[in-house]
């Protein structure tokens, strides 16, 4: 069963976020698929069904611990490594279809194993707001004083695919910040969410862990469609306006993701996530599990 390595968020080789890629993991199920995925240890793996035409996939996305209904930085690779095996076009344009929704991925080939990719993610939802005396709390989740929170931007859930708390930090207070409690799942989901993503909105720059906070990401896209609906409902950004989110320093691997938001208010109908994407290599599964 062939793969391929590649690099999101980045135009350097071994930068951004790393990806295996399966192109056609028809006969795998979950527990298969999942397997593989922790024998491969890059921090997301993306397994592809073919569908009923060249540009449609049903994809299934896996990280070190468990499957998700959606994630960005895998989309986008994917669809970039569709383009490289099969695309007759400097630009092509991709549907793949996961658990929590289906979207599109328009890809630009930019030379020899080198691609920048958009997906549009949809339209966002506002899922609520912690009430205010619980900044403090929140803020130690993170190891983090109330003063080190932006004084000016709430916490709140948000979802574009995944429901994540975004947590305005001031800035610098990336620095310091990681995962405190061990039971940070319960907490995250007593508030309707599933994940947490540190944003300062100053800098554009964002940190993000697995909930027990043992593995940072490098680049979290399924986050950045929820950072760019929320800077756009809080007025950060122009309508459409096209920001550069950084993620990964904190890992050596800086990555850069590009975002976009349409609407207004509570109103964001489609969210636009992008990058450059780089392939680095293929391998060969002579055994699959069992």
């Amino acid at each position: 069963m062939r793969y391929h390595h590649v690099d999101v968020f980045t135009r350097v080789p071994y930068s951004g976020n790393s990806l295996a890629v399966f192109p056609d993991a028809s006969g795998l199920d979950g527990a298969q698929m999942a397997q593989i995925t922790k024998e491969l240890r890059h921090f997301e793996s993306i397994f592809l069904e073919p569908g009923t035409d060249r540009r449609s996939y049903q994809a299934r996305v896996f990280d070190l611990i468990e499957e998700l209904d959606f994630a960005g930085h895998p989309v986008i690779g994917a669809a970039c490594v569709a383009h490289h095996l099969t695309g007759d076009s400097a630009a092509e344009h991709w549907t793949i279809r996961l658990t929590a929704r289906t979207v599109t991925v328009m890809t630009v080939r930019r030379g020899p194993g080198r691609y920048s990719a958009v997906l549009d993610q949809g339209g966002a939802e506002f899922l609520g707001a912690p009430a205010e005396s619980r900044r403090a709390e929140i803020a130690s989740w993170f190891s983090l004083s109330e003063a080190e929170l932006d004084p000016m931007l709430m916490p709140e859930v948000v979802s574009t695919g995944l429901r994540y708390l975004i947590v305005p930090v001031a800035h610098e207070a990336l620095t310091r910040a990681h995962i405190a409690p061990p039971d940070l799942d319960a907490k995250l989901a007593e508030l309707g969410a599933q994940f947490a993503y540190l944003l300062d909105a100053a800098a554009l720059e964002g940190r993000h862990w697995n909930n027990d906070g043992l593995v940072e990401d490098v680049a979290t896209g399924s986050a950045a469609g929820c950072v760019g609906a929320y800077l756009r409902r809080h007025g950060r950004v122009g309508d459409g306006e096209t920001v550069t989110l950084c993620q990964g320093r904190f890992t050596g691997r800086p990555s850069e993701i590009t975002v976009q938001a349409h609407g207004s208010g509570t109103s964001i109908g489609s969210v636009k996530v992008g990058g450059d994407v780089v392939l680095v290599g293929t391998g060969t599964l002579d055994r699959v599990p069992s």
